[in-house]
């Protein structure tokens, strides 16, 4: 039995872990690993593998098969085996009983040779307990968590499921150092004519509507309305729509930030996938889910609220009468709200895709995938969801991959701009931003940044907040936010603000703003910013072949 099989056995685990989870503790734990490979079977105890993981020393009966791995493989060896990834055990749990956590156990549960039939619920237990020591979960905790005194591991079936592993993230790594070096290392020296970043001299005010609702769908679309006393009609009125379990203060600073510069700004409060959702479905019992109607009532809530806005801005001593120019709306989307962004731009909601490619979901599904999925139950084939008076789009870490099928995209209608994040385990970046924003039309942007995860451009009080309720023995998830994030937030109220501007009469002084060397020149060491129009040949080459391999 090759020491090199035991190697990517290993190494399976750790990957599939580190992709799925951007997101009971057995009486029995698992003392013994044994590897098959045919009619071959290999033992190594935990304990030997938890001396070579500190130590790096392998016991002497084990030589034979290390001697035989060039120097690098040993040490990428060691790396697998000492990897540890910040899991909150709680979001992991829920993962795992979703619909989607059950396929990616189905796969799994092929590697595990067990008598009893149960490899799924053995899997998920030693996943889940494994995630909750103190340092992470790592392939030893995980085993010492499974339950059962021995692991066994059908060693051809891992390199099945591992050929299909972690495709999307690694491809995106690639994607980002391929557009890094399209710029000058140097820091450009531009003559800005101001800082966009900087909020406006006008003071922001703020209007809560927390029950506003529609009658005719009989639905609650809060609202949070932020303008100021420079506040004018010559400017575009701006639609923040947030993603699935979370609300409508994830970008206020944005809001701020644009409310201050003479925008009115209503941030819009999706009831049927909103965090107050999340944590209902929960407090009864149910792990939460998406229902399939969320995908057209997210679109329909911000018309809406551009219809009441309307209205406000017709209504006697408001203080909003005659300043919202309701004909002309720029709409910004996080994660699933990006979707709905794009939705609103005119992409078509292609269900028809979703039923073909959810029927059997592959290993490689991540989050943003599998809430796509839910979407493959509404009665029709095709949805057109676009409101015309909407002018521009900004999808932040959208949701691209399969809601809109092969071609959705491609009907987008209105200038887009498209931002990914490296480090995003949530939504990655190749699969749902880089490949979908090759399909749409012109004018469009994409900005990388590098190091970025999916909440980074999140509001810092918002993240606070979520972090306080956190269980205190789970290990938070791996995101750069709060204040390790406010180089991006910097960068997101100038791109914001340059971006909106575009529809009105200081388009032109706010172009410089909207360019690769801006971006550039405000890059930090620890978070590279690149901007694009368009994706050179070179770079497209390596995103077809990831979309061949996917």
């Amino acid at each position: 039995m090759s020491w090199k099989i035991l190697k990517r056995s290993v190494g399976l685990f750790c990957v599939a872990i580190t992709y799925f989870l951007s997101t009971n503790t057995s009486a029995k734990a698992a003392q013994t690993v044994v590897l098959r490979y045919g009619p071959l079977e290999e033992s190594i105890s935990v304990a030997e593998l938890q001396s070579i993981a500190e130590t790096g020393e392998v016991p002497d009966k084990y030589k034979i098969y290390i001697d035989r791995l060039p120097p690098e493989k040993r040490q990428e060896f060691l790396e697998v085996l000492r990897k540890k990834i910040p899991v909150n055990f709680v979001t992991l749990s829920r993962l795992l009983y979703t619909p989607v956590g059950s396929t990616i156990l189905q796969d799994f549960s092929k590697l595990t040779l067990r008598k009893d039939n149960a490899g799924m619920q053995a899997l998920r237990a030693g996943l889940v307990s494994g995630s909750k020591t103190s340092k992470g979960l790592s392939i030893i905790s995980f085993i010492e968590a499974y339950p059962s005194e021995r692991i066994q591991i059908d060693v051809q079936q891992a390199f099945n499921v591992f050929n299909k592993l972690n495709l999307a993230y690694r491809q995106t790594q690639q994607f980002m150092q391929a557009i890094a070096p399209q710029l000058s290392s140097q820091r450009p020296q531009l003559n800005l004519p101001f800082d966009a970043s900087q909020a406006g001299s006008a003071k922001v005010q703020f209007l809560n509507l927390p029950k506003l609702k529609d009658e005719k769908r009989q639905r609650l679309v809060p609202v949070d309305i932020y303008w100021s006393t420079a506040a004018t009609r010559t400017k575009p009125v701006i639609i923040l729509t947030h993603g699935f379990s979370s609300d409508r203060t994830d970008m206020r600073y944005i809001a701020e930030h644009l409310a201050s510069h003479g925008y009115v700004v209503a941030a819009v409060e999706h009831t049927g996938s909103n965090q107050t959702y999340e944590v209902s479905l929960t407090k009864r019992g149910i792990i939460p889910f998406i229902q399939p109607q969320e995908f057209l009532d997210r679109p329909k809530d911000v018309s809406f609220v551009l219809d009441k806005l309307a209205q406000l801005n017709k209504t006697a001593k408001n203080p909003l009468q005659g300043k919202i120019a309701t004909d002309n709306v720029t709409v910004i989307g996080h994660s699933f709200g990006g979707g709905t962004a794009l939705s609103l731009a005119g992409s078509e909601l292609q269900v028809d895709f979703l039923k073909e490619y959810c029927r059997h979901l592959p290993a490689t599904t991540n989050s943003a995938e599998g809430l796509q999925c839910f979407a493959q139950s509404l009665p029709e084939n095709r949805y057109q969801l676009r409101d015309s008076r909407i002018k521009q789009a900004i999808a932040l870490n959208p949701t691209t991959s399969l809601m809109f099928g092969k071609t959705g995209l491609e009907k987008v209608q209105i200038p887009t701009l498209i931002l990914a994040s490296s480090a995003d385990k949530t939504t990655p970046a190749l699969t749902e931003q880089v490949i979908g924003f090759n399909k749409i039309p012109s004018p469009k942007w994409l900005i990388g940044i590098v190091a970025a995860t999916h909440s980074s451009i999140k509001d810092p009080i918002s993240t606070a907040q979520r972090e306080e309720k956190k269980q205190p023995s789970g290990v938070g998830d791996v995101e750069v936010v709060g204040k390790q994030a406010t180089d991006i937030r910097k960068y997101m109220k100038a791109i914001t603000l340059a971006f909106t501007s575009q529809t009105t009469s200081e388009a032109s002084k706010y172009k410089i703003f909207l360019t690769p060397e801006y971006a550039q020149y405000l890059s930090t060491k620890s978070f590279p910013i690149r901007l694009v129009t368009e994706i050179s040949p070179d770079i497209m080459k390596l995103v077809n072949q990831a979309v061949e391999k996917y």
